[in-house]
């Protein structure tokens, strides 16, 4: 039967097909990829769904930035698990995907929700999908900044992606939708506090989004011309602030930039959620060019590590850009690593942790795609702290994990990592 599969969804030397694939299919397909290419790709569960779906992701070197792509059912999952095909065949033979996969870790989860796929119907614009098997919609459980989230209950799949956050560095990110046709960005909520102007709540990183944004939709086949679905707004250069189209409580991508120092955007990529499969070819060949080119942003900015007194990293170092005050500060990882989006120009950076004095430095960051690297700027502390003092990060919302359990089998909700040795 894995044989047929195989013979029917990836033939020899041929790309995959475009078709819906089921949840077991998704499985197969992925873990057929991981033993046909093994020196470049990883496989591995980070949690389970209510109906134990697995949830699957990989671990890979260090030294380089991390984005991610997630999507919800429907049409997203087709698209990543297409863009998986894509930079796995042409690898080494393409000298832009050799690139950006020589210096770039990139995490793929082709479905957040497989429970909602497999009881989603195939209407064009409403489907079951959205909630997973406890009738919860996903992209609105996580922890949200700007309301009181003590007693709020986590399905398991968010549970899963937030404890995967915890440990991994992951720089760029996006979510992929159906029913739209529009590049959205955070905040996708706001209490009325000083993020709250005209209409739209700003983040700090606001040029930022915007960038990451129009880089989406101008690379996108059309989404950059205004077009508009039957039932939705005209958006100006394919862009939108998630509170200025509409107020969103417990987003994912607000959680992942204000607590996992991620940057996310969310990608509506078609106006119909269940496109006809015959559809799909031009739906993959409109995003494709804006996939790549989105996951290049990566090498914006600035990135580097932050040494004590002798040289050894500094975990948990603030790394705050002047004029930038986030509710939670940017801090060094486990390896003293810190990546920091910036568009172009002279910043200053200030680095702080209670055992060390302050330091301070100006840089001047280049335009870092083109190049496929970030400015590099390491920093060394000079002095110990004259006194002691309290680190103020922000600390993760309280969050019980016993069960996001690793099942023993794959049985495919999974996330799979494109990886390389890096430059």
């Amino acid at each position: 039967m894995l044989l047929f599969w195989v013979s029917l969804v990836m033939p020899m030397a041929g790309a995959l097909e475009f078709q819906y694939h089921n949840t077991t299919q998704v499985e197969q397909y992925l873990q057929e990829i991981n033993k046909n290419y093994p020196s470049i790709t990883h496989l591995h569960s980070i949690g389970q769904s209510v109906e134990a779906v697995a949830v699957n992701v990989s671990g890979l070197p260090k030294d380089s930035c991390n984005p991610i792509f997630r999507t919800d059912p429907v049409v997203g999952r087709v698209l990543l698990l297409q863009l998986i095909d894509y930079m796995t065949r042409n690898y080494m033979s393409d000298p832009f995907i050799t690139q950006l996969m020589k210096t770039t870790r990139i995490h793929i989860m082709p479905s957040m929700n497989p429970d909602g796929f497999e009881s989603s119907g195939r209407d064009c614009m409403y489907s079951q999908g959205r909630f997973n098997k406890n009738g919860v919609d996903l992209n609105r459980n996580f922890p949200d900044v700007f309301v009181n989230n003590d007693v709020e209950v986590r399905e398991i799949e968010v549970k899963a992606v937030m404890k995967w956050l915890e440990t991994e560095p992951f720089v760029l990110s996006a979510n992929l939708h159906g029913g739209a046709l529009v590049a959205s960005y955070a905040y996708d909520n706001s209490n009325g506090g000083s993020e709250l102007q005209g209409g739209s709540s700003i983040t700090p990183d606001d040029d930022v989004f915007v960038q990451l944004a129009k880089t989406y939709s101008f690379n996108h086949a059309s989404m950059q011309h205004e077009n508009k679905c039957s039932d939705s707004r005209e958006f100006t250069d394919g862009i939108i602030n998630g509170y200025g189209w509409y107020k969103l409580e417990g987003g994912m991508q607000d959680y992942n930039y204000v607590w996992a120092q991620c940057l996310e955007i969310t990608l509506e990529v078609s106006c119909c959620k269940f496109p006809p499969e015959s559809e799909l070819p031009d739906l993959w060949d409109a995003n494709k060019p804006a996939l790549l080119a989105y996951m290049q942003q990566v090498h914006l900015g600035v990135k580097g590590q932050v040494f004590d007194l002798n040289g050894a990293p500094v975990q948990n170092a603030l790394v705050e850009v002047e004029g930038r005050k986030n509710f939670c500060p940017f801090k060094t990882n486990s390896n003293g690593e810190y990546y920091r989006l910036l568009l172009p120009g002279t910043y200053t950076i200030t680095v702080r942790h209670p055992e060390y004095e302050p330091l301070t430095e100006t840089v001047s960051v280049p335009y870092g795609p083109d190049t496929f690297s970030a400015l590099t700027h390491n920093f060394r502390f000079l002095n110990s702290a004259s006194t002691t003092a309290t680190n103020t990060t922000c600390l993760l919302p309280d969050v019980n994990y016993s069960d996001v359990l690793l099942p023993d089998t794959l049985t495919a909700l999974s996330t799979f990592i494109l990886y390389t040795l890096l430059l």
